[in-house]
């Protein structure tokens, strides 16, 4: 939350990538990070020249010199020279091997903005596209000694952030996707994404940064044929009111307690999450509401959700709770159970209503449950809180969310 923004605003990030077709590691990076209690975001997406391993080391690089010159508050003018003066230049076409786009929302919603070479960002306010007031500078540089100094320009721009706004920002695979096709011989282009941007935001007015990042990627790598010619990125930022989501695991330490569990499940404003046989039985019990096992999509690997009145989702307890760290340590969107080919389960659903929230409220029980205190099952089985506290860390820390932890 920003404090030029009104009370209980959310700087949502959500970020999205498709691969060259034939290439395993990306050649575009994309770094984010929130300095709590500063209500400061820093977010970068670099473009690495070309596409594979090499241009992912140079985008990396480029993105995680400007994420810490920035967060060292050299300015953001600062740290773009620097790194423009570090990076190589390609001998061959004697241009820079990496673009980037550093975005830097500060305290009282002021948002500064720096591109190099990647397409224009997009800024979405009120259903339409707000022209920003850029300005340029000129950097010198020089790739060799007795090489002519080659001079590059950057652009500035600055605006302040209001509730609703999206700003938009990809690399050329997006706005080049398609290109010597017969729908789109010169690439989709500025105009046409820009006009895609606008009527996905008017389908959907409430569509997450995540959701709208994989529908700008999703178009682009169809008109690629499903062959990306190119890595295509797309990051958005989302200032918007923030989603609730609660998650309930393991019973209170004693049965007294269990009717506070109940009140809380019910008073509370956002989404509902129950893991665990035994704390669902509780929520059952106390709201009057059946459970019902859902028979359909078992896995073998993860144990079947159940269906209750009242809940978004009803999981079993450890296990599940285990596979949705697995999936969040992987990586995003990698750790996306839609990317990953996962099969549908109460884990993958967990991680889709996790990571379309904001604030994550985990409510856990420190009664021991004695069903896993065999000493033949694994350690992390015994320990719940050790697991929620790891799934907490991710998406803090990895997924810039707000997440508590309270015990009872």
């Amino acid at each position: 939350m920003s404090a030029g923004l009104p009370e209980g605003t959310f700087i949502e990030v959500g970020h999205w990538c498709v691969s060259k077709h034939g290439q395993g590691a990306p050649g575009d990076t994309f770094l984010s990070r929130k300095q709590e209690g500063e209500g400061r975001l820093i977010s970068v997406l670099s473009d690495g020249l070309g596409s594979g391993i090499k241009a992912g080391v140079l985008s990396t690089l480029t993105a995680t010199m400007a994420l810490k010159f920035v967060e060292s508050e050299i300015p953001p003018d600062r740290a773009a020279n620097i790194i423009m003066n570090t990076l190589p230049v390609c001998r061959e076409r004697g241009i820079s091997y990496a673009t980037f786009t550093l975005v830097d929302i500060q305290p009282g919603a002021a948002v500064r903005i720096v591109e190099y070479d990647n397409p224009d960002y997009v800024l979405v306010r009120e259903s339409t596209v707000v022209e920003p007031i850029k300005d340029s500078a000129t950097i010198q540089r020089k790739h060799k000694q007795s090489a002519p100094v080659r001079e590059e320009t950057l652009f500035y721009s600055d605006f302040k952030a209001r509730p609703g706004d999206r700003l938009v920002f990809f690399s050329d695979g997006v706005t080049q996707s398609g290109m010597g096709s017969r729908t789109h011989p010169l690439g989709w282009g500025a105009v046409e994404v820009r006009e895609f941007i606008l009527e996905a935001v008017a389908a959907a007015p409430s569509v997450s940064a995540r959701d709208l990042a994989r529908s700008i990627v999703g178009r682009a790598h169809l008109n690629d044929g499903l062959a990306a010619k190119d890595d295509i990125s797309c990051a958005v930022v989302y200032f918007r009111h923030p989603r609730e989501l609660l998650i309930m695991t393991g019973p209170p330490v004693s049965p007294e307690r269990d009717g506070e569990l109940v009140r809380e499940f019910l008073e509370f404003p956002g989404k509902k999450i129950v893991c665990g046989g035994t704390t669902a039985n509780i929520v059952s019990r106390g709201t009057g509401k059946p459970l019902r096992i859902d028979m359909k999509n078992l896995d073998p690997l993860v144990p079947p959700t159940s269906i209750m009145e009242g809940a978004d989702l009803v999981t079993e307890g450890i296990i599940t709770l285990g596979r949705v760290a697995e999936l969040l340590e992987r990586g995003f969107p990698a750790g996306d159970p839609r990317v990953a080919g996962e099969r549908p389960n109460g884990a993958t659903k967990l991680v889709d209503l996790v990571l379309d929230s904001d604030r994550i409220t985990f409510v856990v029980g420190t009664k021991i449950n004695e069903a896993h205190q065999d000493p033949n099952m694994p350690v992390e089985l015994e320990i719940r809180r050790n697991v929620v506290k790891k799934i907490q860390g991710l998406l803090t820390e990895r997924y810039l969310k707000e997440a508590v932890i309270r015990y009872v």
